[in-house]
């Protein structure tokens, strides 16, 4: 099982709330490979001991993190990391929405990838 309170920190100060900072740096784990696929993630109650964070704050990153495809939870055995990149599932599902979303508005590709170009800065 990893073990996210040697690497994790949240700031109760920031402007983001907890449940987002915790869901980006699992993501970010995953990423830089100290979360490999298939690994056992800490419950949501003894990560939220770890982390001195309410539960609900955890189990709400979790939950976001397994509707994005990046967690997959298996019932009593635990939440696992998904096998698949996170960044596969989550980004061609966002890029399809916004895809639709500029569709529905009559925008032109050429016009929709300025918008992400400005986005990105």
């Amino acid at each position: 099982m990893a073990n996210l309170g040697d690497w994790v920190r949240v700031d109760s100060e920031a402007a983001r709330p907890l449940f987002d900072q915790l869901r980006t740096q699992i993501i970010g784990g995953i990423r830089d490979g100290r979360l490999s696929p298939g690994t056992r993630l800490p419950t949501v109650r003894e990560l939220a001991a770890e982390l001195k964070m309410a539960v609900n704050t955890v189990a709400r990153a979790y939950r976001e993190l397994e509707g994005a495809g990046v967690v997959e939870t298996r019932g009593r055995f635990g939440t696992f990391v998904a096998r698949a990149d996170p960044a596969d599932a989550a980004m061609a599902a966002a890029a399809h929405a916004y895809a639709e979303a500029a569709h529905s508005l009559g925008v032109e590709r050429a016009a929709a990838l300025r918008y992400v170009e400005a986005a990105f800065g």
